[in-house]
């Protein structure tokens, strides 16, 4: 894939993503959604549980299973369906794509050049830092040129 490809489906993709940022940043209820829901409705756990075919126990330990984190997405959406809600799954990354891809390479650039700068020094030969800087910007632009798996060896 090319980097101009891969840098447009980056910013796609962080564009959708950003949507959820806000989400992303407010607390789960500690009691779970769907408990938090449920109670919402006026709904006890055994109507729930005979709205949805199971026992008021499996109930409990679903919603507990929420609350604690350990619930399948498949189980959450059954639960969610029979709550009259939508399962929204998403991943939001906590800083830009974008800024993560760019960071890795200038990482690497700074790596490479430094280790070449280091070995001039030992020479008495260590470039300008100006020159350094440009040297770590543009070794930086040609990796984002390239191949973005390569920044992630």
């Amino acid at each position: 894939m090319s980097s101009e490809l891969g840098q447009l489906r980056l910013e796609q993709l962080q564009a959708t993503v950003s949507t959820y940022a806000d989400m992303a940043k407010r607390p789960r209820p500690s009691r779970g959604w769907l408990k938090l829901i449920r109670e919402a409705l006026g709904r006890t756990e055994r109507q729930q549980a005979q709205r949805l075919g199971i026992s008021g126990p499996t109930l409990h330990k679903s919603e507990q299973s929420e609350a604690d984190d350990r619930i399948t997405l498949g189980q959450l959406r059954k639960l969610a369906d029979g709550l009259e809600c939508e399962l929204v799954y998403s991943l939001v990354p906590r800083r830009p794509l974008t800024d993560m891809v760019q960071d890795r390479a200038r990482a690497i650039a700074i790596e490479e050049v430094g280790a070449v700068a280091h070995t001039m020094s030992l020479e008495d030969q260590r470039p300008a830092a100006e020159r350094l800087r440009k040297q770590v910007e543009r070794r930086t632009a040609e990796l984002l040129r390239g191949r973005w798996s390569d920044l992630w060896r």
